[in-house]
């Protein structure tokens, strides 16, 4: 299995558990109420064609994060291989099947299948079989022809940060520089108060903007419980399911194939529009986000909200107690994490970058931590210490390297490195 694939097995562990380490406690009937639904759902559980879970499955993942004090890695699967393979459709395949059956409720399901391999709609290298159909229309209620009526209910978070929403929306075209380029207001909003943890413009709805907002979000107001997205690509990122996982949030998703809207983020983007844009003046990114800032301060925070009776800011503070702060090292969470082997040369490849490591580390496991706006900056830790920042292979010094009788590097040959030194800290 690799470590993607462990990364993402651990996510899904931790969305199953998260309700009973997460911090709320739970008296002894509302948890085997709990397990019990837990393990009467179907999952989409990842390298697995399983879709159920057991009670002492379940039990077994929370003690391994309890037993670990909270550590993500507690979920990684152990002495496990790639037979087990979930068979479940790619996101697209699985958006384009659910979209064709609506339309077409009155085919059978060879008859859809039979089309969306004419129409193209199959990703290419994904099988869509019969048994697979079947189970996906099982799976998202969309065997019958009339779609099951859903029960929707008003619902509001009990306390400040225990649930926030996020979406974007679209915002105008703004001068960056010398040209025009769309906007994309990216935005967050407590469940209980309706304040804005953060909200800011940028000129990408993409994953590193996304998780540029989420740092700032989090260092402002703290941590919360629960995040509730919808399933567009940057929501869906590996990175920010693992970032999410290790600070203790738990990622929650629309329903696939039958999305819900975020009533309350939905209608702050609607006060954004009517009351915000149609206000604005002018023409910059820079200016539109020092603008928005003060109408949420001055404005938005310290008005009282309609559903609450109470302004935004006043009900988020009453209950500041309640509150988790971001950890010191925020900045590290937001970080990718991938783990690899030394090789007996000492070399690790990060992102098809060939990086040198230190020689007392040939052969032990380590953890490389990166931006990946910045792949070259790679720090490297083994055993949660830290070793510092990897250089990267040089070839053309490696080749003059040699060695004294005592096991000292020497470079023969002009041009070496200052006391012959291939990385920082050996």
């Amino acid at each position: 299995m690799t470590e993607e694939q462990k990364q993402r097995v651990a996510v899904f562990r931790f969305g199953i558990i998260h309700d009973f380490v997460g911090g709320a406690r739970l008296d002894h009937g509302e948890r085997e109420r709990l397990l019990r639904e837990k393990c009467a759902r179907k999952w989409e559980i990842p390298c697995s064609n399983q879709t159920r879970l057991s009670r002492s499955t379940i039990l077994r993942w929370i003690g391994l994060y309890l037993k670990e004090r909270g550590k993500l890695e507690a979920l990684y699967p152990q002495g496990r291989n790639d037979r087990g393979m979930s068979r479940v459709l790619d996101q697209e395949t699985g958006l384009a099947l659910a979209q064709l059956r609506r339309q077409q409720p009155e085919l059978t399901v060879p008859e859809l299948v039979k089309q969306m391999h004419e129409r193209r709609l199959v990703t290419d290298g994904v099988g869509l079989s019969l048994s697979t159909a079947y189970r996906f229309l099982h799976r998202h209620d969309l065997m019958g022809k009339q779609p099951a009526p859903v029960d929707r209910r008003k619902f509001e978070a009990e306390l400040p940060n225990d649930l926030w929403q996020s979406d974007v929306m679209h915002g105008p075209m703004l001068l960056s520089g010398d040209k025009r380029r769309k906007t994309y207001l990216i935005a967050f909003i407590d469940d209980h108060s309706r304040l804005i943890p953060h909200g800011r413009f940028y000129l990408s709805e993409g994953v590193a903007c996304f998780m540029s907002a989420f740092s700032d979000a989090v260092l402002r107001r703290g941590l919360p419980r629960k995040l509730y997205v919808d399933n567009g690509s940057a929501f869906r990122s590996r990175q920010l399911e693992y970032t999410a996982a290790a600070l203790g949030i738990a990622l929650v998703h629309a329903r696939p194939y039958q999305p819900q809207g975020k009533g309350k983020i939905e209608r702050f983007f609607k006060n954004v529009r009517t009351s915000f844009l149609p206000s604005f003046k002018g023409e910059t990114l820079e200016e539109i986000n020092e603008a928005f800032e003060l109408w949420l301060n001055d404005y938005y925070h310290q008005r009282s909200h309609g559903s609450t009776g109470e302004t935004p800011f006043k009900r988020f503070t009453s209950r500041m107690e309640c509150l988790r702060p971001a950890p010191d090292n925020l900045k590290d969470y937001f970080r990718k994490t991938v783990r690899r082997l030394v090789n007996k040369d000492r070399s690790v490849v990060v992102d098809r970058r060939l990086f040198e490591a230190p020689v007392e580390l040939i052969g032990k496991r380590v953890e490389l931590l990166y931006f990946e706006e910045s792949p070259e900056q790679v720090e490297i830790r083994c055993a949660e210490k830290s070793y510092g920042l990897l250089r990267q292979v040089d070839l053309h010094v490696n080749s003059r390297v040699k060695r004294d009788k005592n096991g000292q590097i020497e470079l023969s040959g002009d041009g070496a490195c200052e006391s012959g030194r291939l990385w920082e800290g050996e």
